[in-house]
């Protein structure tokens, strides 16, 4: 969470980093990728800042778009289709087949999305493979991990190290090889920790996964013009619950985004911080403004040479809903709960 709780942690050993005694993540949101990198003009930066990484659970590069004010959008979803009818789109990198039913064909750079009209849809890049089944169903692999979405609420995990199960009845299970926790859904809980010992909870039934998205019907596409380059990083990456000083493990984070700072040559970039909407508005103000100058800090001991911007933006900028139709999102809430790296076109 990005604020103080109701009640505080229970402050113990043993349990998920990031998360109070007990508690582990939710079955992630996943979503099409920004197929806007039809700009030719602001691809090639994105690309070599996104091939620096290779793959960290917790870290997105995408490119940035930006409002007339040159204001970064956060809410720049996914799919990006406008107008209505038929046609067909050839750029430089690829081509669109619209059949004027909804349904539809696109090929860039080795990724392929069908989109059949009726909510359901895929997407492939080779890595990456997505398929909605329309009702809220789908899946996501990307060689790594694994999501499955089942509707009513259900939904899996695995990226053969964790494992994750959400029951949508309030229980689930979590086991990542040394610890294996329990939730029956009914307030209670055990968590068994890597010498065996198993320990009873009290703990919150699980809020159930949220239905995946239909594909919207297709439509004529054009190319967007990025602003630059965004790298997203979840909060549990670099913090515990509730902390605003970096965690010991992210230290290899910290060194791989200096070293891709300084080997592209990035002359400036903004650190801005950002937390879900759980907590005052005050102090999610100050808790994302503490976490973007620990980052600063972080890359300036390690000889960055670009100008940092600290920047806190609170609950002010979510990327998910941290509520769907009046309920809690705890996966929304966790993609919210991000430190952002914003480097501006020509930086």
């Amino acid at each position: 969470m990005s604020a103080a709780p109701t009640a505080a942690p229970q402050e113990r050993e043993g349990g998920v980093p990031g998360y109070p005694f007990g508690e582990f993540p939710p079955v992630p949101l996943f979503e099409m990728p920004d197929l806007s990198m039809l700009d030719s003009a602001m691809a090639g930066f994105s690309i070599k800042v996104r091939d620096k990484f290779p793959h960290i659970p917790g870290i997105t590069v995408k490119p940035a778009h930006c409002d007339q004010g040159g204001q970064v959008e956060t809410d720049d979803g996914t799919l990006r289709f406008y107008g209505d009818g038929r046609g067909d789109y050839t750029g430089p990198d690829g081509t669109v087949h619209n059949y004027g039913n909804g349904s539809g064909d696109f090929t860039l750079n080795g990724k392929t999305v069908h989109v059949y009209g009726n909510g359901r849809g895929d997407y492939t890049d080779g890595t990456i493979t997505i398929q909605a089944y329309g009702k809220g169903k789908g899946d996501y692999t990307d060689g790594t991990a694994t999501i499955q979405v089942y509707g009513g609420g259900k939904g899996d995990y695995t990226d053969g190290t964790i494992t994750i199960h959400n029951y949508g009845n309030g229980s689930g299970d979590y086991t990542d090889g040394t610890i294996t926790i329990h939730n029956y859904g009914d307030g209670t809980g055990d968590l068994t920790d890597a010498q065996g010992e198993t320990q009873q909870l009290t703990v919150n039934p699980l809020v159930g996964v949220p239905d995946l998205g239909q594909f919207p019907a297709m439509g004529s596409l054009k190319p967007i013009t990025s602003c630059g380059t965004r790298i997203i990083i979840e909060d549990s990456v670099m913090f515990d619950f509730n902390k605003d000083n970096l965690r010991p493990e992210a230290a290899p984070t910290i060194t791989k985004l200096a070293t891709v700072l300084n080997e592209l040559k990035v002359s400036k970039a903004i650190i801005s911080g950002h937390t879900d909407a759980i907590g005052s508005d005050d102090y999610n103000q100050d808790l994302s403004e503490r976490r973007a100058n620990a980052v600063v800090t972080a890359l300036k001991a390690q000889s960055v040479t670009a100008t940092l911007d600290a920047r806190g933006y609170g609950e002010t900028q979510p990327i998910a809903p941290n509520e769907i139709d009046g309920h809690d999102n705890p996966a929304g809430r966790q993609k919210n709960r991000r430190v952002e790296i914003f480097i501006p076109a020509g930086s």
